[in-house]
């Protein structure tokens, strides 16, 4: 059993509120803390996923700290989910002294920022950034989410799985990179399992405002069910829309569905009923997940969601894999990147996290963990149980 698991719950008391940028811990043998650099929008329409991989960090970056011996310092950027922001976030890190990179938190931005992580051999571990274009051709990114084909894959298997619909409408962006890639695949798998896929319908960034001839055009083919491979954002007009024209199909969704109930000025009564793949529920009853849950809800006074639960994991993943390879605060980032490299790679190396059981990572920087059925209830995130 890895020792990941053993080591959290006797921190608990010990942690205290980790402030971004502001930790001076030191490993006792070389003097210095490992410097990790984090991006991901903490103003702007995207903020709660940013913000919530930030508060995750910080949470377990005061677990290791209170180890002893290697040590982290965490300093997180605001980029707006912008992806020329995300690159200045980027260059702002390396000037301060970066060796390992957290990010970034979105896709598009993280498309961006790889391609300079790739060239200057800075490791990097995207808690959410779900393309495989985050990742494809770069030995040194690696994702802790899964991808955008996986979802879509997975998500056509669960709704076909559960016999959720008889017939489906897809509404996506196709001016982005996450929509279109889960899209994609949905679309693939939706053939293969002979599910009727009656209406398509795409927008994109300048047109997420009114979805009335989209959701018509769902309603007059009659779908039940209608998949939205979108961010909560639009979602959320998408719903208040269909309630407006009295229209009550199932509701769909994939990972950046999540943070929609702490959306501000959207009534959570529409949401209720929605479904979606994620890979943590904060409702779940193992003692790993109730510890954060609580520290989280303790520090910041909400409920965490995935995103904090990916940022928790990504600084445990990248811990593990220091301690696995004998990383040192006095390594270059090179040095660092390409032993991270084989440690995240290594048959004998995986993590027990919020995210997943027996993490692993392929030599393409895609993890291996399973996705969870969710569906909103009362206001809350609630597992399904398959056929439910």
């Amino acid at each position: 059993m890895h020792a990941y698991r053993f080591r959290i719950f006797a921190l608990i008391l010990a942690l205290g509120l980790f402030v971004l940028a502001g930790c001076t811990a030191v490993d006792s043998t070389t003097g210095k803390a490992i410097k990790i650099g984090g991006i991901g929008p903490l103003t702007g329409g995207a903020a709660v996923y940013g913000s919530s991989v930030a508060k995750g960090a910080e949470i377990a970056l005061a677990e290791v700290n209170a180890l002893g011996g290697l040590q982290f310092e965490l300093n997180f950027q605001d980029d707006e989910h912008d992806a020329e922001k995300s690159v200045n976030a980027y260059n702002n890190l390396k000037d301060w002294g970066m060796q390992v990179l957290c990010g970034t938190v979105t896709t598009t931005p993280g498309i961006a920022v790889t391609a300079e992580s790739f060239s200057d051999r800075i490791f990097t571990l995207t808690p959410s950034a779900s393309s495989t274009s985050v990742i494809e051709g770069k030995d040194n990114v690696f994702q802790m989410c899964f991808t955008d084909p996986n979802q879509g894959i997975a998500s056509a298997q669960y709704i076909a799985d559960n016999n959720l619909a008889s017939k489906i409408a897809i509404i996506y962006n196709n001016a982005d990179a996450y929509s279109t890639g889960i899209y994609e695949k949905f679309i693939s798998e939706a053939a293969s399992k002979n599910m009727e896929v009656v209406s398509t319908t795409t927008f994109t960034d300048d047109t997420a405002t009114d979805f009335n001839v989209q959701l018509t055009a769902a309603k007059n083919a009659g779908a039940d069910l209608i998949f939205l491979p979108i961010y909560y954002q639009p979602a959320s007009l998408i719903l208040t829309q269909a309630a407006a024209m009295g229209y009550e199909p199932k509701f769909f969704g994939v990972d950046g569905m999540d943070g929609i109930l702490t959306m501000e000025n959207f009534n959570t009564e529409l949401a209720e009923g929605v479904m979606l793949l994620t890979p943590f529920a904060a409702d779940a009853t193992d003692e790993r997940t109730v510890a954060f849950v609580a520290k989280y809800q303790e520090e910041y006074d909400e409920t965490p969601n995935q995103f904090a639960a990916d940022g928790y994991d990504c600084i445990y993943a990248i811990y593990e894999a220091c301690t696995k390879a004998g990383i040192t605060a006095d390594m270059d980032n090179a040095t660092i990147c390409d032993k991270l490299i084989a440690a995240f790679t290594a048959s004998d190396f995986s993590i027990d996290g919020l995210t997943g059981e027996n993490m692993t990572w392929a030599a393409t920087g895609e993890v291996a963990k399973a996705p969870k059925g969710m569906v909103i209830e009362d206001g809350v995130y609630v597992g399904m149980q398959a056929g439910s």
